[in-house]
């Protein structure tokens, strides 16, 4: 009996244990989502577009394209830093109202 005693004792701590540390990471998670949700909706409520993933990696991709345009400038190649900027620069007009 007593060594009954003493093993539903250890699972309970041990069962409490693993209850802890699921509450942190899930507290943990659930604090870096909404960190990057707000992030998210203040980024978009800045430039004025939607919060959708395509508006998000059209956002990304003329940010490459401009990118692309300073290297290319930084090269002295001014006619690809012209063309690269044109093409950021309508890309990024897509969403940003």
């Amino acid at each position: 009996m007593r060594v009954e005693g003493f093993f539903e004792g250890l699972g309970e701590a041990l069962g409490a244990a693993i209850k802890f540390v699921v509450d942190l990471l899930s507290g943990l998670f659930a604090m870096l989502a909404n960190a990057g949700t707000k992030f998210i909706d203040g980024l978009a409520s800045t430039l004025g577009m939607d919060t959708s993933l395509i508006s998000i990696l059209i956002l990304i991709i003329g940010l490459i394209l401009l990118y692309s345009a300073v290297r290319a400038f930084m090269r002295a190649s001014v006619i690809a830093g012209i063309i690269w900027a044109l093409l950021g620069l309508w890309v990024l007009s897509w969403v940003v109202h």
